[in-house]
């Protein structure tokens, strides 16, 4: 009955955001997961956007993107301001958003290094699938129920492009993460006001996040979130 209960809650609040924000710019966090992407959120809750459900999302990332259909991430795009992490992490998503939703903004997080990248990829993902102080396995990721049994394997595995008997290919890894940041520039190259590129922990790097969406805050930095 409470989940129930929740559910409809959810449903609700998605009709009257839904609302709320028709004729509203959008605004997509495209950088890779670990990039700071919930930081980046964070502060876009902090300055009153209204934020798309991660949870929904991560369900139609599963249900949806993997199969190439992204009519229904379309429509779930129409219930908030401002969306990030799956499946925005994920290049080929980027031209139906950019039609679907002409004058939009994009973020382009990134870190210092692609091997900086990759270590807290890892760390972090083995981690949220029980396992500490080694690199996650198949086994590992399945058995892992965040969202559902299969999510974090299909994440990792799946839309990656690694394997079973090595999920955390450094190689591909490292590969999807510069094919992604090159798209990305490539896609906006002649639209430089579309696209903002940032690594949130250089010192101008909230400045420069405010004055691209053209906010005020008191803040000087982004909040911390999922530190690894």
């Amino acid at each position: 009955m409470f989940i129930l209960f929740t559910l409809l809650k959810k449903r609700i609040k998605r009709i009257i955001n839904t609302k709320r924000v028709k004729n509203k710019q959008k605004i997509f966090c495209i950088g890779r997961n670990k990039t700071g992407t919930t930081s980046v959120k964070a502060a876009f809750d902090e300055l009153n956007y209204i934020i798309g459900e991660q949870d929904v999302a991560e369900h139609l990332f599963e249900q949806s993107f993997l199969k190439g259909d992204y009519e229904p991430i379309i429509k779930y795009c129409q219930s908030a301001e401002v969306f990030q992490d799956v499946p925005f992490s994920f290049y080929r998503i980027i031209p139906h958003l950019d039609k679907a939703f002409p004058n939009s903004k994009f973020i382009l997080t990134t870190r210092d290094t692609p091997e900086q990248w990759y270590k807290s990829f890892v760390k972090y993902y083995s981690k949220r699938s029980g396992v500490e102080g080694r690199t996650a396995t198949y086994e590992d990721l399945k058995s892992s129920t965040y969202v559902s049994n299969t999510f974090r394997a299909k994440f990792i595995i799946d839309a990656h492009g690694t394997s079973h008997e090595e999920p955390f290919n450094k190689e591909i890894l490292i590969k999807q993460y510069n094919e992604h940041i090159e798209y990305v520039e490539n896609y906006f190259k002649q639209r430089p006001n579309d696209l903002l590129t940032i690594n949130i922990a250089e010192p101008t790097a909230f400045k420069r996040f405010l004055a691209f969406i053209d906010k005020k805050s008191t803040a000087t930095t982004f909040p911390w979130e999922n530190k690894t």
